[in-house]
C-alpha cells in the first residue's frame, strides 16, 4: 500500500485517481433529429396545438422554455389540458401564490395519480415486461396489472389501511411492487420503499420515521448468481416499528408470493379515491449530512403533473414504445419509470446485477424485449466501455431509438461510445434532476441536437439558473444550480416537520425564496447544460443517495474509530471516489484487518454501494466553531478551490485540521492528479 510521504496528516492513501477536470472538448454536434423525428415528436405536436388551440407562438425550444417559466399558470394550466388529466372536483385556479416555500398548486381540486395509470388501457395490451435473476422474461398486460393492484388494494384495506396511512415496502423491482405501489396510491395510502440490498440500519432509520402502518416485504433475492436471504433483516425491522405495524411477506426466492389470503376476494374492480392535489403520494429520502435521512414527501397531483410532463413532453413517450431504466426500489428513477405509465408507452423492469452472468445482460434485455429507450447510470456506461462491450455485436437493435444517463455526470467518452456502439439514429440524453422532485430539471429534447458532453436543455417549466455566492446568474461558469419559480412537484414538505423549519434549511436558506439544489451546473451560451456533481456532501452511488451521517453510523459503531469525514469527489464516468477519513483511537493503527473491518460495517449498516473506494488515517477532522464537520469546504479544496474561497480560517475550532488536505490537494497522490 502506498503511503502518502510527505503529506502531514495523511495516512494510507492508495491508488490515485484521475483529474477532475472542467476542461471540456470542443462541444461538437454528435447527433441532429431527423425532420421525420421531429414532425412526430410529441413536443412538436404540443407547441402546434398551442399556437392552434392558445394562440401561444414560440420560435423552437429555447422560446417555448422560457415562456413555460415566465408563465406558469399558463404552462401547467395548457399541459394538463395536452396530456387530458382530469380533476374529480375542478381547481379554484392554477396557482394560489408564487411563493417559495409555501406555493399551492390547483387548490381546491382532487384527483387521482393511480385513476390517471390506468385511464384509457385496454385490458389485453402490454404494460409491464420484466425479468430478473429468479424469473424468466414475462409480462403483464394492463388487465392483469389492474387485477393484481386491486388484490393488494382489498389485502392493505382489509388490514385497516386508509387514506393518509402509510404502506412501506421492503421490496426489489418486480411488477408486484409496481402494483403494490399503485393500490397504495388508489385508495390514498402513502407509498415508501427501499431496495431489499438496504441494510437493516438505514432502512429503520428511513421507516421508523413515519411510522407505517403496513411493511410489505420480500424474503430475499438474488444478485450476481447470489441468493441473499433478508428474513432476518425483516424482522429486525420489523421490530423497530410500530407494535401494532402489520408485516406481510412475499415469497421471491421461494416462489410462494403474497400470503394466500391477502386480498383473495378482490375480484376484478379497482376504485379510484378522490384526493387532495397535495395529498401525500410517497415519501422519499434524501439524506442529509447530519441526522437521519430526509423524508420527502410529494403529493399525488404535483408527482402526475410533473411525471406526465416528463414522460410525454421530455422522453417522448408514445404508444408502442417500450422503455427501461435500470434502477432499483431504492432510487427515485424506479418512481419515474412507473410514471411512464401514465403515457401510453410499456415499461420494462430487471432486478438484478448488470454485470452478471456477463456485462451484455441488459443489452440482451434489450433485444428480447424489443426495447425502444435504454435507461441506466453514467458509470454502467463507463463499465460498458471498460469491459470492452459491443451492444450490437450479434442482436438487433433496430428498435432502440433512445438511450438515457443520469445518476452522475456522463463524460465526453462515454457520449462518443455511445455514438460509436449503438444505432446511428439513437438519441442519447444526459439528465440531471434529483429525488427531492423525483424529476429532471435538465435533460432531454427529442427535437434538439446532441452535443459532446452537454445536457441538451432545461426542462419545461423548471426555471433553472447557475447563480453565484451573491445570488448572480451566471452563464459559461460553474455554480449553484438554483430553480427561481415554483414547480408543482416540489415537496408538500418533510414528514413530522411541522413548521417546516427543516424544509426550508435544506432548500432555501442559502438563497431566501430560491431553490438552492445542491448541484454545480454550467449554462452554456447554446442552451445546454454541463453538471459537475453535488456541491453538498449527499453522496449518490448508482443511484442510491445516503448521507454522510449514515457512514458516520456505521463507522463509528467500532471501537477503534473516534471520528471521520467521508468526501465524495466527482471523477468522470463513475459514481465517484469515494475517501473515509478516520481518526482513530491512540495507539491503535489502521491495519488491513481493520480496513476490512469498516467496510464491512458500511457494507451491512448502509449499503454495498458506499464501501469507501479509499479508508485514510487522519489526525483529527475540521470542524466549525460549533462543531459541525467540513465536508463541502474540504471537498472544494480537493476539488482545487483556493483555501481561502473554500472556508474562513476563522470559523474553524482547529484551522490546522485543514492542512493535510490542502498538502494533499497539491501533492502527487492527489486523487485529482492523472493515474500513471
Amino acid at each position: 500500500m502506498a503511503v502518502s510521504a510527505g503529506v502531514p496528516g495523511l495516512v494510507g492513501l492508495a491508488r490515485p485517481c484521475p483529474r477532475y477536470s472542467r476542461a471540456m472538448p470542443e462541444r461538437e454536434v454528435l447527433w441532429t433529429p431527423s425532420p421525420e423525428r421531429v414532425a412526430a415528436a410529441n413536443l412538436t405536436r404540443y407547441r402546434q396545438w398551442l399556437e392552434q388551440t392558445h394562440g401561444v407562438s414560440t420560435d423552437g425550444y429555447g422560446e417555448l422554455w422560457r415562456w413555460s417559466v415566465e408563465e406558469l399558470e399558463s404552462f401547467w394550466a395548457t399541459l394538463v389540458e395536452f396530456c387530458g388529466l382530469r380533476f374529480t372536483t375542478a381547481p379554484e385556479r392554477v396557482l394560489a401564490s408564487r411563493e417559495m416555500p409555501g406555493a399551492r398548486w390547483f387548490p381546491g381540486s382532487e384527483i387521482s395519480y393511480a385513476e390517471h395509470v390506468f385511464a384509457g388501457k385496454r385490458d389485453d395490451a402490454l404494460a409491464i415486461q420484466h425479468c430478473s435473476e429468479l424469473r424468466e422474461l414475462s409480462s403483464w398486460s394492463w388487465g392483469e396489472l389492474r387485477r393484481e393492484t386491486a388484490r393488494v388494494a382489498a389485502g392493505l384495506q382489509g388490514l385497516g389501511v386508509g387514506a393518509g396511512d402509510r404502506v412501506v415496502a421492503y421490496m426489489p423491482n418486480i411488477p408486484e411492487t409496481v402494483a403494490a405501489f399503485l393500490a397504495c396510491a388508489s385508495i390514498g395510502a402513502i407509498w415508501s420503499s427501499a431496495a431489499p440490498e438496504f441494510g437493516a440500519r438505514s432502512v429503520i432509520d428511513r421507516f421508523g420515521q413515519i411510522e407505517p402502518k403496513v411493511l410489505l416485504a420480500v424474503d430475499g433475492y438474488r444478485y450476481g448468481g447470489r441468493e441473499f436471504d433478508r428474513r432476518e433483516q425483516v424482522d429486525e425491522i420489523a421490530a423497530a416499528l410500530p407494535a401494532a405495524a402489520e408485516v406481510v411477506r412475499f415469497g421471491y426466492l421461494d416462489g410462494s408470493g403474497w400470503p394466500s389470503g391477502f386480498g383473495a376476494r378482490a375480484g376484478e374492480q379497482l376504485g379510484f379515491a378522490p384526493l387532495p392535489f397535495d395529498h401525500p403520494l410517497w415519501v422519499l429520502y434524501s439524506s442529509g449530512t447530519t441526522g437521519l435521512p430526509k423524508p420527502i414527501v410529494h403529493g399525488q397531483g404535483g408527482i402526475l403533473l410533473e411525471h406526465a410532463k416528463i414522460a410525454h413532453l421530455q422522453l417522448d413517450c408514445r404508444a408502442g414504445d417500450r422503455v427501461f431504466w435500470f434502477s432499483t426500489t431504492g432510487w427515485m428513477m424506479w418512481n419515474l419509470l412507473v410514471g411512464v405509465l401514465l403515457s401510453d408507452a410499456s415499461i420494462v423492469l430487471y432486478d438484478g446485477s448488470p454485470g452478471h452472468p456477463t456485462p451484455e445482460v441488459l443489452w440482451e434485455l434489450a433485444e428480447r424485449t424489443g426495447m425502444t429507450t435504454f435507461g441506466c447510470s453514467a458509470a454502467y456506461i463507463a463499465a460498458c466501455m471498460k469491459a470492452g462491450v459491443q451492444p450490437r455485436h450479434g442482436r438487433e437493435l433496430r428498435a432502440l431509438r433512445a438511450v438515457g444517463s443520469t445518476g452522475s455526470p456522463l463524460s465526453p467518452e462515454g457520449f462518443g461510445w455511445v455514438y460509436e456502439q449503438l444505432p446511428g439514429d439513437t438519441w442519447l440524453f444526459s439528465t440531471s434532476g434529483g429525488t427531492d422532485m423525483c424529476t429532471a430539471f435538465v435533460g432531454g429534447v427529442p427535437t434538439l441536437p446532441v452535443r459532446l458532453g452537454e445536457l441538451q436543455a432545461r426542462a419545461l417549466g423548471a426555471a433553472v439558473e447557475a447563480w453565484d455566492e451573491h445570488g448572480r446568474p451566471l452563464t459559461d461558469e460553474v455554480d449553484e444550480l438554483v430553480i427561481t419559480a415554483p414547480m408543482p412537484s416540489m415537496p408538500v414538505g418533510f414528514w413530522g416537520d411541522r413548521d417546516g423549519e427543516r424544509y426550508r434549511e435544506a432548500y432555501f436558506s442559502t438563497y431566501p425564496g430560491v431553490w438552492r439544489h445542491g448541484d454545480w451546473i454550467e449554462l452554456t451560451a447554446d442552451g445546454g447544460a454541463v453538471i459537475y456533481g453535488r456541491s453538498d456532501s449527499t453522496i449518490n452511488r448508482g443511484g442510491v443517495r445516503m448521507g454522510t451521517s449514515e457512514l458516520y453510523r456505521a463507522t463509528l459503531a467500532l471501537d477503534e474509530v473516534v471520528d471521520a469525514l467521508a468526501i465524495d469527489l466527482p471523477r468522470a464516468g463513475t459514481d465517484g471516489w469515494l475517501a473515509l477519513f478516520v481518526v482513530l483511537r491512540a495507539g491503535v493503527e489502521l491495519t488491513r484487518e481493520l480496513e476490512a473491518e469498516i467496510r464491512a460495517r458500511i457494507r451491512s449498516d448502509c449499503s454495498p454501494r458506499h464501501v469507501p473506494d479509499e479508508i485514510v488515517r487522519i489526525a483529527e477532522v475540521p470542524r466549525t466553531l460549533s462543531g459541525k464537520a467540513l465536508e463541502v469546504p474540504v471537498k472544494r479544496i480537493l476539488t482545487g478551490t483556493p483555501v481561502e474561497r473554500a472556508v474562513s480560517r476563522e470559523s474553524l475550532a482547529n484551522p490546522a485540521a485543514l492542512e493535510p488536505f490542502v498538502a494533499l490537494a497539491a501533492s502527487e497522490l492527489s486523487p485529482l492528479r492523472e493515474s500513471s
